[in-house]
C-alpha cells in the first residue's frame, strides 16, 4: 500500500508542476504588457523599463517561471498584483477562507442529500416518489447554476423576503448573519452535487440489489433495512466515491459563478476580477490554487480507492 500511495503522490506533484508551467506560459502569451497596465498608457518608456527590471519581466520566460514557482514553494510568495503592488498571498489568505465557508458546507449538504435521494429512489423504484425525485434530479442537472441562483434570489429575496438580497458575513465574525446570507449560495452550490450523486447512487443500488447475494439474504429472512444498509449500500458506494472526489474540487473551483452572483469576496470573484483587469499574477495564483485543490482531491480519491478495493492496489504492482 505504501508503494501505491508514493506513486500517486509523485504523479500528483508532477501534474501540479505541469499545470503551473502551462498556466504561466499561457499568461505570457496573452496580449498586453503588465508594466504598461500597471503604470498606464501615459508612462514613459524609461519608467516602464524600470518597472519591468524591478519585477524581472525582462528575464527569459523560464527564468521568470522558476523564480515564481520557487518563491511559492519555499516562501509561499505568489508575487505582487500588477495594479496595486499588493502581495497576492495576502489576497489569497483573505479570500480563500470565504470560498471554503461556502464550498465545504455545500459539498457536505450535497453528498448527504444526494446519497439519501439516490437510496430512496432505488428502494422505491417505479413508485411515485421515485418518479418525482427522478424528474427533480434531471431538472437540476439540466439547469445552469447561475439561473438557479438568480431565480432563487428573485423568489426568496425579492418576493418572499426570506433571505438577504446579497452580501456575505464570515462565520467567524457573526455566525447567525452568516447562516442567513450563506443559506441560498450553499444550496445552489450543492444542487448539482445532489443531482449527480442521486442519479449515480440510484443506478448503482439498482445494480447491486439485483445480485444473487442480495436475493439470498432475502431468502434467509433478513430485514430489508439490514440488506440495504449492511450489504447493498457498501458495494454500491464504491463507484460513488469517485463522483464525491470530483465534486470536492467545487469547494473552490465552483465558486466562480456563486461568488459573482451573490457578491461574495472569495477566490472565484478574485479570479474573474483578475481576468477582467488583466492582472496576470492574480490570475496565475488563483488558477494554481484551484488546480492544486483539484489534484489534491483526486489524489485523496485514488488513495481511498486503494484502501477500499484491494484490486486497485494489485493493479499498481
Amino acid at each position: 500500500m505504501t508503494g501505491y500511495i508514493v506513486k500517486k503522490v509523485l504523479t500528483a506533484i508532477g501534474l501540479v508542476i505541469l499545470i503551473s508551467l502551462f498556466t504561466f506560459l499561457l499568461m505570457q502569451l496573452l496580449p498586453g504588457d503588465p508594466a504598461r497596465i500597471a503604470l498606464g498608457d501615459g508612462a514613459s518608456e524609461e519608467r516602464i523599463q524600470e518597472y519591468r527590471d524591478s519585477y524581472g519581466l525582462n528575464d527569459p520566460v523560464l527564468v521568470q517561471y522558476w523564480r515564481w514557482i520557487t518563491n511559492i514553494i519555499f516562501h509561499g510568495d505568489f508575487g505582487k498584483s500588477v495594479l496595486n503592488s499588493r502581495d497576492v498571498t495576502s489576497y489569497i489568505h483573505t479570500r480563500l477562507p470565504n470560498s471554503i465557508s461556502i464550498g465545504l458546507p455545500g459539498l457536505i449538504f450535497g453528498v448527504l442529500v444526494g446519497l439519501f435521494v439516490g437510496i430512496v429512489s432505488a428502494v422505491k423504484r417505479g413508485g411515485w416518489l421515485d418518479q418525482v425525485l427522478t424528474v427533480l434530479v434531471n431538472l437540476f442537472l439540466a439547469t445552469p447554476r447561475f439561473l438557479t441562483a438568480i431565480f432563487g434570489v428573485i423568489i426568496l429575496a425579492l418576493n418572499l423576503h426570506l433571505i438577504p438580497l446579497q452580501g456575505y458575513t464570515a462565520p467567524w465574525d457573526d455566525f447567525g448573519d452568516y447562516v442567513s446570507k450563506a443559506f441560498w449560495p450553499v444550496v445552489v452550490n450543492a444542487i448539482y452535487t445532489v443531482a449527480i450523486l442521486a442519479r449515480q447512487t440510484r443506478s448503482n443500488m439498482l445494480e447491486v440489489i439485483s445480485q444473487d447475494y442480495v436475493r439470498t439474504a432475502r431468502a434467509y429472512g433478513l430485514s430489508e433495512r439490514k440488506i440495504i444498509f449492511r450489504y447493498a449500500l457498501k458495494n454500491a458506494l464504491i463507484p460513488v466515491i469517485t463522483i464525491i472526489g470530483l465534486q470536492m474540487q467545487n469547494i473552490v473551483a465552483g465558486a466562480v459563478i456563486i461568488e459573482n452572483v451573490f457578491n461574495i469576496p472569495g477566490i472565484g470573484q478574485m479570479l474573474l476580477n483578475g481576468i477582467m483587469q488583466r492582472d496576470y499574477f492574480i490570475v496565475q495564483a488563483c488558477v494554481l490554487v484551484i488546480s492544486v485543490m483539484t489534484v489534491f482531491c483526486n489524489l485523496m480519491v485514488d488513495i481511498a480507492y486503494g484502501f477500499i478495493d484491494p484490486r486497485v492496489r494489485r493493479s499498481m504492482r
